[in-house]
Order: C-alpha cells, then sequence, then structure tokens
C-alpha cells in the first residue's frame, strides 16, 4: 500500500501533477497570450473542438440546416486545447472560463457571445424556434434531461474518464467511485429509454443531441476504450437510442467539424460551407497517399 497522502494545511500549485493535461490545467483565469479569433463570412462563429461537449453544437447547427434554416450557416473554427488556443486573449473575450465550445452571433445589433455548451443549444432552440417544445410540460422535461447531462457529464469525464484514462496512475478507489457513478447514469438514461424513444419524450431534441456525444459515445465503447470495462452493451435501451441517433445525417457531418484526430475520412478540422465535408476531407485522404 501506498503512504498515505496527508494534505498540507495551504495548497500550492505542482504545474507537473495533471496527468495528460498538465501543460493547460492552472488555478487561475484570465488570458496567457494575446491572439485575436478569426471571423468568417457567416454570423454564426463558433470556436470549438470536437470533443463531446463540442460535438453538441455541431451537430445542433448541422440539423437545424437540415431543416432548412439557412441562417444557421455557419464558421466553425478549430480551438486546440492541447496547445492552449483557449486562453488566447480573443477566446477569452467571448468565454471568460477558457472552455470549449464559445459561439459569437453576429446577426444582432451589437455581436452576442454565448459559452456554455447547453447555453449555445437553448440559445440556437429559441432563435430558431426547433428542438425545444413550447409546451410548458414537455419544455420542462426536455430541459430537465439536458440540465441532467450537464450535471451528470463532469463525473464521466472529469471523473471516472480522467482516473481510468488520463491520470499518471492508477488509483483503485478513484476508479471504482467513479466507475460506479459511470454505471448508474446509465442506468439512469436507460430506465428513461424503456419508457421513451428519446429523453425529451416522443420527439428528438437538444436533451439528445448535448446528451449522445458522451452517453452515445460510451455505449459505444469508443468513449475511454471503456466499453468492456463497463459492460456497457447491458444497456439496451441506450444501445438503441444510441444507434438510432448516430444514423442521423446531421450527426454524422456534425461529429467531423473541427475534429483533428481519429481517421482522416472523419476529421473536418475548420468548416465554412457544406461542401467542407466533401472536399476538404477528400483532400486529407489524397494528401497523405503522398
Amino acid at each position: 500500500m501506498s503512504e498515505e497522502y496527508v494534505p498540507p494545511k495551504v495548497w500550492t500549485w505542482d504545474q507537473g501533477n495533471g496527468g495528460k493535461f498538465a501543460n493547460i490545467n492552472r488555478p487561475i483565469a484570465g488570458p496567457t497570450h494575446d491572439k485575436e479569433l478569426p471571423v468568417g463570412k457567416h454570423p454564426l462563429q463558433l470556436y470549438s473542438l470536437a470533443t463531446p461537449n463540442g460535438v453538441k453544437v455541431t451537430v445542433m447547427l448541422e440539423e437545424l440546416l437540415a431543416l432548412g434554416h439557412t441562417g444557421a450557416e455557419y464558421d466553425a473554427w478549430l480551438i486546440n486545447i492541447g496547445e492552449g488556443d483557449q486562453f488566447g486573449s480573443g477566446f477569452v473575450d467571448v468565454n471568460p472560463n477558457s472552455k470549449i465550445p464559445a459561439l459569437m452571433d453576429h446577426s444582432t445589433e451589437t455581436p452576442t457571445r454565448i459559452f456554455e455548451s447547453a447555453s449555445i443549444m437553448v440559445y440556437l432552440a429559441e432563435k430558431f424556434g426547433e428542438f425545444l417544445p413550447t409546451e410548458p410540460a414537455a419544455r420542462t422535461e426536455t430541459m430537465s434531461w439536458l440540465f441532467w447531462l450537464m450535471g451528470s457529464a463532469p463525473y464521466l469525464g472529469g471523473g471516472f474518464g480522467h482516473f481510468y484514462a488520463y491520470a499518471p496512475e492508477k488509483f483503485e478507489y478513484a476508479i471504482n467511485r467513479f466507475a460506479m457513478e459511470a454505471k448508474r447514469q446509465m442506468d439512469v438514461l436507460d430506465r428513461r429509454l424503456a419508457e421513451s424513444e428519446y429523453l425529451g419524450g416522443s420527439e428528438y431534441s437538444i436533451a439528445d443531441m448535448a446528451t449522445w456525444p458522451w452517453y452515445g459515445s460510451l455505449a459505444q465503447g469508443v468513449l475511454y476504450d471503456a466499453g468492456e470495462f463497463l459492460q456497457v452493451e447491458e444497456y439496451k435501451n441506450v444501445q438503441r437510442w444510441t444507434k438510432q441517433i448516430a444514423e442521423r445525417p446531421a450527426v454524422i457531418r456534425g461529429r467531423k467539424v473541427n475534429r483533428p484526430f481519429g481517421p482522416l475520412e472523419d476529421q473536418l478540422h475548420e468548416r465554412h460551407d457544406a461542401s467542407d465535408f466533401d472536399t476538404k476531407t477528400q483532400d486529407k485522404i489524397e494528401a497523405a497517399k503522398e
């Protein structure tokens, strides 16, 4: 057994003690360098990365475009959090919390900044009148599941994911604690999806778009490569829902945006037009062959 850790009276920052993300974790806010954000041709300017939180928003924008909302056209700029792009002065002006995703809406009289993924999704749902019911009971159910996700995902990512996949050492207590919580959350979803096609009810909504990148990826065995460890196949209703959403064309497109990792055919570092999904992906594949 390792020597028991005794916390000091006053905590001090050890810059090397952060596992995989030690170079970007710090106990203070604010920018570390001056860097303006690029602005493209569309009113909506998204600054993001294809983590689960980033995928929520790109999926929603692609779903809005699929419904014919041309006002949802957007430029998506890559924010490489591993390189510290989120600490540039321009990004911090949009999101003082230095987390992706962040959105600027230039269609308003004064450009509107929106940060935190759930806030962005509610903003877009209300702006375009889609994916958020207006009937009070249905809206409340949808919002409850959206905020369930926002409260639960940090336990999955910052808790289970960190200690299972990213921590510099494996700690049995921490992994067991958060594995139990991850499985409890999957059971919550499975029970809900046994009684309802989607989280908010019979209609696909922002609650599903927000939850799928996290728990759908977990159900597919992709997230943290933890499918076997957590026995995700046993959650049959989550599996049904995951597959159903994964097959949506807008979801297939949205999960590629701002993705600089994984198979080349799944990467679209920046998105400025619908045609980018065909031309830029093919360019990357051809360049890799040379």
